[in-house]
């Protein structure tokens, strides 16, 4: 037994450790594959006008004149011993730039995924009460429209609403930590969470529905009916509990998405999250800064995958037992 555990942990970390090495291999390449560089980007048309022996102490500066895979493992060398770079538009190393965002974009996705799972678990438990009926209906049409406006139209039309119809703009305004203003922090993140939570509610309640009726299907729900277990208690103890599974799993994905995936909605709002970091790295050019964002997102991703399996072995005894 002891082997087996020990055998399945050093799988899991060579897996993780598979992971990150492949994600740090794609996103190098494909930033050197769009136009341009470092320079380019700081200089704009002036570079131009740089003569080759400026351009060639700019790219020594820079590590540009280096080989691709010196820079490669130079960077991933640096990573390992917490170098994450340095960030030349901001003046700061992109280890104290990610320690600024990364707590914003989890703040995010915290306040995203309680909305969802509030509109989503319940919804999801609704329609599934009686398959075919009204509420159902009620509750695939609002799953499709989840799933089919698309968040930035959602964002920019309730910006529009709310700033014009009744003056309410807070994103307009510096940007407060919860630390900072915890009442300011709270009225910046509600229209950001509440477009991501809306998206992310679908397929939580898509899931819950499915596992739900799964559920009621099995023989041990007609007995605990049968031996006059209230209802209300009947679907959060019988059903619902032994429904969390898919749901955990559905909720973890959608929580890993959104340390990286809320890049539109934070740029919308100006919300200084991790996604926006790398959004404008991007348009800098600063590889430096995006390299290493985008291997704390996957970094961060990886964990979230593990808590969930340990959720799993908390929730479901026949995981813990195997």
């Amino acid at each position: 037994m002891r082997s087996l555990v020990r055998n399945r942990v050093v799988r899991r970390v060579a897996g993780t450790l598979g992971t990150l090495f492949g994600v740090a291999v794609f996103v190098f390449v494909m930033l050197r594959a769009i136009p341009g560089d470092q320079i380019t980007a700081g200089l704009g048309t002036e570079a131009a006008a740089l003569t080759p022996a400026q351009r060639a102490a700019l790219e020594r500066y820079y590590g540009l004149d280096q080989p691709l895979v010196t820079q490669f493992f130079s960077w991933l060398g640096n990573m390992v011993t917490g170098n994450l770079g340095y960030s030349a538009r901001n003046q700061q190393s992109v280890l104290d730039l990610t320690s600024q965002s990364l707590p914003v974009t989890f703040e995010l996705a915290v306040l995203s995924i309680a909305l969802a799972l509030l509109i989503g678990v319940p919804l999801g438990m609704l329609s599934a009460s009686k398959a075919g009926a009204p509420r159902d209906a009620v509750g695939q049409a609002v799953s499709l429209a989840g799933l089919s406006i698309p968040a930035f139209l959602l964002a920019t039309t309730l910006l529009s609403i709310f700033a014009a119809s009744f003056g309410f703009n807070p994103n307009g305004q510096g940007f407060a930590t919860l630390l900072e203003d915890p009442l300011l922090n709270l009225q910046q993140m509600v229209l950001p969470a509440l477009v991501l939570g809306f998206g992310i509610a679908a397929p939580i309640l898509r899931t819950t529905r499915a596992a739900v009726l799964e559920v009621r299907s099995h023989d041990f729900v007609r007995t605990a009916r049968a031996k006059g277990v209230p209802e209300r208690l009947l679907q959060v103890r019988h059903v619902l509990g032994n429904a969390l599974v898919p749901i955990v799993t559905m909720t973890g994905l959608q929580f890993g998405y959104l340390l990286g995936g809320a890049v539109v909605v934070e740029q919308i709002f100006s919300v200084p999250g991790i996604g926006r970091q790398v959004l404008l790295g991007i348009q800098q050019k600063e590889y430096a800064v995006v390299q290493s964002t985008v291997l704390v997102i996957a970094l961060a991703f990886v964990l979230v995958n593990l808590l969930t399996d340990v959720l799993y072995r908390i929730i479901d005894p026949r995981v813990r037992a195997s």
